[in-house]
């Protein structure tokens, strides 16, 4: 019996799940969040074999406008998780190469923005921490919550969401709008970058 208040997943959320090895009941797939980190955490790793045809969704994906939070959040999830520099999880590089123009307008994109946040709060009176305890994190569960939601910096310390929102609350400065991305994306498409 359908229960007709659930909500059902979209395409790409089963399609990103089913190409990470998400076996069904796993996550929550309606949750696009849940959908995005975990989606995230298997395709960051060494021995995911599917990470090139995930982010090869993504570029698809980018052609719809209406999924650019969706796939700029999916991809700053993966970009957190590569910048610990754990031996399980590819470099930023690595997944860079594997992108395609659309997808690395928008990893470039996420990489300035949080670029900005670490200088702002390398700038203020609350120290950055390291990024070690962090990284000690032994439980999957809490690793691809906590690992998705902070970057390593090349220091070895960490920012995260928290800073990211205060830095946006001090600066004004959010992740660039959609509308810069899509900007952006008809630029590339017409030879322009």
């Amino acid at each position: 019996m359908r229960i007709p208040w659930r909500r059902r997943p979209g395409g790409r959320s089963r399609r990103l799940l089913e190409l990470a090895g998400v076996k069904p009941g796993q996550v929550d797939d309606g949750d696009d969040l849940d959908v995005c980190r975990q989606v995230a955490f298997r395709a960051a790793q060494r021995n995911c074999g599917a990470t090139a045809e995930i982010l090869a969704v993504i570029e698809e994906l980018l052609k719809d406008e209406a999924a650019y939070e969706f796939v700029v959040t999916l991809l700053e999830n993966l970009q957190n998780l590569v910048t610990h520099g754990l031996d399980d999880f590819r470099s930023p590089d690595e997944i860079r190469l594997l992108l395609g123009p659309r997808g690395a307008i928008c990893w470039d994109t996420v990489a300035g923005f949080w670029a900005s946040v670490a200088d702002w709060k390398a700038g203020t009176d609350t120290p950055l921490r390291p990024a070690a305890t962090l990284l000690g994190i032994q439980n999957e569960n809490l690793q691809v919550l906590l690992w998705t939601a902070n970057r390593t910096l090349a220091t070895g310390e960490k920012v995260g969401i928290a800073d990211a929102v205060r830095y946006e609350m001090a600066v004004g400065s959010p992740i660039p709008g959609f509308s810069h991305v899509a900007v952006a994306l008809r630029i590339a498409e017409q030879g322009g970058l």
